[in-house]
């Protein structure tokens, strides 16, 4: 891309910004800016973070966010009421053609509504921001259950490990430590992905309970879900919302569970952000949240298919 191309990009880039604040502001939700650094780590074994030495503030280190998550719902737990920020966070190793280490994130949460209804609010967003340059999309939903039941002809949520590999026999793929969830996001991002309409913003809902995250789970048995989305804009992952858990010792299982995942796969255990439990134990309202990838959006708005397209420097000119 040119010189010319990619300053139009960075303008681009200011007049998305107010847009989102505008779109905000229409809402009476509020910006707020969150810490850079803190005490606790991501402790999602596929997320790495950057840890920052030697600071002269009390702590022998501390972690650069991947996220603004903890101290917004911090925030929430406070009583600060609907809140958003649009900010800069960090993840150790992801560099490509669609990452860069350091990027962009708008994380937003809204009080008393279901993550289904935030998911249409995250395409109304997505829906002025491509305005901006002249396109309009339509919008798909589905079940993550249809989804896949509709491509493969297997139910996810109880399909044997064989039925999940076989429609990626073809590819060069290292099964050694690999589990369900590992071969579902392999059908998602090598097989489903490539399928969704280049003209819409595909929301996927209603995850298997195994891939909850930070999201609440609802039912029982073969019919329970985890209360979750994505949204795609055309094969594009670009953002991932929750009906946020608001049990604390729930909260702490997960943490631990993935520090279990993270010692198994030789990873460091990251300490885990005790802030946030705290918070979870005073109360944190039903709300559902979500959060947004600006690049992968500005990359879609401007048909860049690398992400230096639309930053102003990449880490490794930085």
């Amino acid at each position: 891309m040119s010189l010319e191309m990619r300053h139009a990009a960075l303008r681009l880039r200011a007049r998305l910004y107010a847009t989102i604040r505008g779109f905000f502001a229409r809402r009476g939700v509020t910006e707020v800016e969150t810490p850079l650094l803190s005490m606790a780590g991501n402790t999602e074994p596929n997320i790495e973070s950057f840890r920052v030495l030697g600071n002269a503030a009390g702590a022998a280190e501390r972690w650069l966010r991947t996220s603004p998550e903890f101290p917004l719902k911090r925030l929430l737990a406070e009583g600060f009421g609907d809140c958003y920020e649009l900010g800069r966070v960090f993840r150790d190793g992801e560099s490509g053609r669609r990452h860069n280490p350091e990027f962009t994130m708008l994380e937003w949460y809204r009080l008393g509504i279901t993550h289904a209804e935030l998911a249409d609010e995250v395409a109304q967003l997505v829906q002025e921001a491509l305005a901006l340059v002249g396109r309009s999309i339509r919008i798909e939903k589905t079940t993550y259950r249809e989804l896949y039941s509709r491509h493969f002809g297997f139910d996810p949520f109880t399909a044997s490990l064989e039925a999940l590999q076989a429609p990626l026999a073809g590819l060069s793929i290292r099964a050694d430590g690999l589990g369900r969830d590992d071969w579902l996001d392999l059908l998602m991002t090598h097989t489903l992905q490539s399928a969704f309409p280049s003209d819409a913003l595909t929301i996927v809902i209603d995850f298997p309970p195994s891939q909850c995250a930070l999201a609440k789970i609802a039912g029982q048995g073969s019919d329970a879900v985890a209360q979750r989305f994505e949204a795609y804009l055309g094969g594009q992952e670009l953002a991932n919302g929750y009906h946020e858990l608001t049990d604390a010792a729930e909260q702490r299982a997960r943490f631990e569970h993935d520090n279990r995942r993270r010692r198994a796969r030789g990873q460091r255990e990251l300490p885990i952000d005790e802030n946030l439990l705290a918070a979870l134990e005073r109360g944190l309202p039903e709300c559902a949240g979500v959060a947004l990838g600006i690049e992968r959006l500005l990359m879609a708005m401007t048909n860049a298919s690398d992400i230096a397209d639309v930053i102003a420097y990449t880490f490794d000119k930085a």
